[in-house]
């Protein structure tokens, strides 16, 4: 069963959603969305661990701050905090686009907490990466409210592409998480292109599975790359993998993180 709360931590209120028992494992989303991004791998993970979802800062049913505080290490710290009011010290971390961002700062600035990380579609953005992107608007869920709600219409056809052909379910799942997000939709991604993430690859020391989804043309590119950066990791591609791998093959991604953290 999947049970959920709120727990109050420094920065506000966070939503979780939880299952199973045993050893923790932190699940953390892409943007724009929230727990229900795992919301079919968690029964899966919880027939053996105690997997924790939670809505990052900002997004899904937790606390929204006002924008301009936004940042991968600040989206950590909050992270943290949450097992922090769960009373949990060690656990294993698994991320996934956005999420997998998170994780790889919450490993490499709490080494003493965390046994594992996963870091599935995890972007790379390196210097010249950021400098690409300074001044220039993301083109991802960066779109203009409208009064006649075209704009929700617009984030369909902006997903779309990224999702399996005609699923329909998926993509309603990511406009009510889109919803929720509101300006934060777009701004997230954002987030991670500022964010100095060569320097952190190199102090996760920590056991890493890293998994490339082959149809995700913004995750599958870098996945090697991250894999490299991080001494000892494991590198497993996904095929058929699309940029909703989670909620896309829930089995496939609860089987691979199962099995590695029982390695």
């Amino acid at each position: 069963m999947i049970t959920r709360r709120f727990v109050d931590v420094p920065a506000g209120t966070l939503h979780c959603a939880m299952a199973g028992q045993g050893e923790a494992v932190l699940l953390l989303h892409q943007t724009p969305r929230s727990w229900d991004e795992f919301r079919d791998v968690l029964p899966l993970l919880g027939a053996r661990l105690h997997a924790i979802a939670v809505d990052t800062i900002g997004f899904g049913n937790s606390s929204k701050p006002p924008l301009g505080d936004d940042s991968v290490e600040r989206w950590a710290e909050v992270a943290v905090s949450a097992m922090d009011a769960l009373g949990i010290a060690r656990f294993a971390v698994v991320g996934h686009h956005t999420g997998a961002a998170i994780a790889v700062e919450i490993a490499a600035r709490w080494p003493e907490r965390v046994r594992a990380a996963v870091l599935s579609a995890c972007p790379y953005v390196d210097a010249a990466g950021r400098e690409k992107r300074r001044g220039k608007p993301g083109k991802v869920d960066n779109v203009q409210r409208r009064a006649d709600g075209e704009h929700l219409l617009e984030l369909w056809r902006i997903r779309q592409p990224l999702y399996p052909a005609g699923d329909i379910d998926l993509l309603e799942r990511f406009i009510a998480d889109a919803i929720l997000a509101g300006p934060r939709a777009a701004e997230g991604h954002a987030v991670v292109g500022r964010y100095v993430m060569e320097t952190k690859f190199p102090l996760v020391r920590c056991p890493t599975l890293v998994l490339a989804p082959t149809a995700d043309p913004h995750g599958h590119p870098h996945a090697r790359a991250v894999a490299d950066a991080i001494a000892g990791s494991r590198y497993v591609e996904v095929e058929g993998g699309m940029v909703p791998l989670p909620d896309q093959m829930p089995e496939r991604f609860a089987a691979e993180v199962l099995a590695f953290l029982a390695r």
